[in-house]
């Protein structure tokens, strides 16, 4: 094999180790940036140190999932963003009053398009690929909701579980100081364990229930409905 044949694949190796240096490069410095942002602004007297805490954690994971997105997920959102403002409405409005004022012959201009047909296809083409970048974003908006869905449900369960072992405990206090308090018929149901998968089968038993009386109140209301008139001549 002719040495010839591995200098283009030495050459486009050294061109992406280069671009993927510089991409890192390019990611550090912004995280940094973003970082000395964040800690000049969180430095807020009226504010307590948990809290600022708690802030500075929840901007790190929306920083985080900035720079987790590819090219066409940013290409895709800053196609959205702008063809929903109003700069994009006003230009648009501009470009369709010219093009049928042009090709209505209300100006001495050539009318290039008369009957509209190169109009139909261009608005037609637009709106396929506004509605393509559209559902794009949307899928992307989809996955990051469902992650903050299961992360605000997994918080729920730890906080319902922490306030069952607390009740258990104050309980347990109310009964060795004598209290009446711990005698509630009501408390011993509360010290439970709540369990998330009954609660789910339960709600989805009693939507089920629902639709099943709703269609068979439905059937009876057909079944009890007028009775056919007869027809002349026929026996009544």
């Amino acid at each position: 094999m002719c040495i010839d044949e591995f200098v283009p694949r030495r050459a486009s190796s050294g061109l992406m180790n280069a671009l993927t240096h510089s991409h890192r490069r390019r990611t550090d410095r912004r995280r940094q940036r973003i970082a000395e942002l964040h800690s000049s602004r969180l430095d807020n007297p009226r504010l307590n140190s948990i809290v600022e805490r708690n802030i500075h954690r929840l901007q790190e994971l929306r920083d985080e999932l900035e720079l987790s997105k590819d090219f066409k997920d940013r290409l895709a959102e800053q196609i959205t963003r702008w063809s929903g403002s109003m700069t994009f409405i006003v230009l648009h409005a501009i470009w369709f009053a010219a093009w049928i004022a042009i090709n209505a012959g209300w100006t001495p201009l050539h009318r290039f398009d008369p009957g509209f047909q190169m109009l139909t296809m261009i608005v037609s083409l637009e709106a396929i690929f506004l509605t393509t970048f559209v559902l794009v974003a949307q899928n992307r908006e989809a996955e990051v909701d469902s992650e903050r869905n299961e992360l605000d449900l997994q918080i729920d369960l730890l906080a319902e579980y922490e306030l069952t072992r607390v009740l258990t405990l104050v309980d347990a206090i109310a009964d060795h100081l004598g209290l009446k308090v711990g005698e509630d018929p009501e408390l011993d149901e509360l010290k439970r364990d709540v369990a998330p998968e009954a609660v789910v089968k339960e709600l989805q038993q009693r939507k089920l229930d629902a639709k099943q009386g709703a269609n068979s109140g439905v059937t009876r209301a057909q079944g009890n409905g007028p009775a056919a008139k007869p027809v002349d001549g026929a026996p009544r």
